[in-house]
């Protein structure tokens, strides 16, 4: 299974409205291990560090309720491919359905369908996977705000939300979630819910354009293919770090490993920009750096453990890559901590 990811803007936005909200946002990103140019990088995030990012905030702000309250300080979701091709929808039905088709390109822990019947109109996760084990509550009212926000945006104010359901059993007290929210909501139920009046479906936006649409959706498209794509050199990583070790890493095995042929897997990796031999030697020297800078293992074990036949082989590729030998690397990174 791929990896999940958040796309980078939801790192982003989260220290904006950190910073908005007059937090310590050094002594928080500290803690949870981000660099500053990870937040205005364009590098997705794995969604496991949702719980490492809360619980650091949590325990920094002592409010059990931060996810809702840091989500009155969310910047406005703007610039980005999914809101472009929302806005230049004929109306507000129109862009929701095609930001839900597109959802992934923000984060891999959104399933949500749009939801018409007879009684209910509502936007609901209702997909229920592995996700619900990997992102807390406080994510999904931070990203609550974020939503409602965005919806009031595009609709100048009009859409307005009448209930929310919650798939969690702890939350915040009636009466601050009428607050931030502005409509009742119901915890413990089977999936989180946004209902509303469908008739805000119909609303035409002020900012449609059928020939931009179109652009914007060959643009989004694009960029879930990339997705695909980076799903893939994922998979290859993983497959040449079960296999590594046993001395068979070859193209063959991995693709063998992927239930594809050795042709497709290598067209595959070519429309990616890179190539089996390329993601391999990235591996191995990911691996040797970090097997010399953090452990005291033998160099002998570091051969066998990257894959390498031959001492002499792992010493001319590790000169290689670094340029310098594997003693010299070791000796430098360990005098430095």
């Amino acid at each position: 299974m791929p990896q999940l990811t958040d796309a980078s803007v939801v790192l982003r936005l989260g220290y904006q409205a950190m910073r908005r909200a007059g937090l310590p946002t050094e002594e928080i990103l500290h803690k949870v291990g981000v660099a500053h140019n990870q937040i205005e990088g364009t590098t997705r995030t794995p969604l496991s560090a949702q719980h490492t990012f809360w619980n650091v905030l949590e325990q920094v702000t002592q409010d059990p309720d931060i996810g809702l309250h840091l989500g009155e300080y969310l910047p406005l979701y703007r610039g980005q491919v999914l809101e472009h091709l929302f806005i230049s929808s004929g109306n507000f039905g129109a862009g929701l359905q095609r930001a839900l088709a597109y959802q992934r390109l923000i984060s891999d822990a959104l399933r949500a369908e749009l939801v018409i019947n007879e009684a209910h109109c509502y936007v609901g996760n209702g997909r229920q996977n592995i996700t619900d084990q990997m992102v807390n509550r406080h994510f999904t009212e931070c990203f609550m705000s974020g939503i409602l926000r965005f919806f009031k945006f595009v609709t100048e104010g009009r859409f307005e939300p009448t209930f929310i359901d919650f798939n969690f059993s702890e939350g915040a007290s009636a009466d601050e979630y009428l607050r931030i929210y502005g409509c009742p909501v119901s915890l413990g139920q089977k999936e989180t819910r946004i209902y509303f009046d469908h008739a805000i479906l119909d609303y035409p936006l002020w900012q449609a354009e059928p020939d931009l649409l179109q652009l914007n959706e060959q643009l989004a498209l694009e960029k879930l293919q990339e997705l695909a794509r980076y799903d893939l050199v994922a998979e290859v990583r993983r497959a040449i770090g079960s296999t590594l070790e046993s001395g068979e890493t070859t193209l063959e095995t991995v693709a063998q490993q992927l239930k594809i042929t050795p042709r497709r897997l290598r067209t595959l990796l070519s429309d990616a920009n890179t190539s089996f031999q390329q993601i391999l030697s990235d591996y191995r020297c990911r691996l040797a750096k970090k097997l010399l800078a953090n452990t005291n293992e033998n160099i002998e074990k570091i051969v066998y453990l990257t894959g390498f036949s031959e001492p002499s082989t792992f010493y001319r590729a590790f000169k290689r890559w670094t340029n310098e030998t594997p003693v010299e690397y070791r000796k430098r990174k360990q005098q430095a901590v």
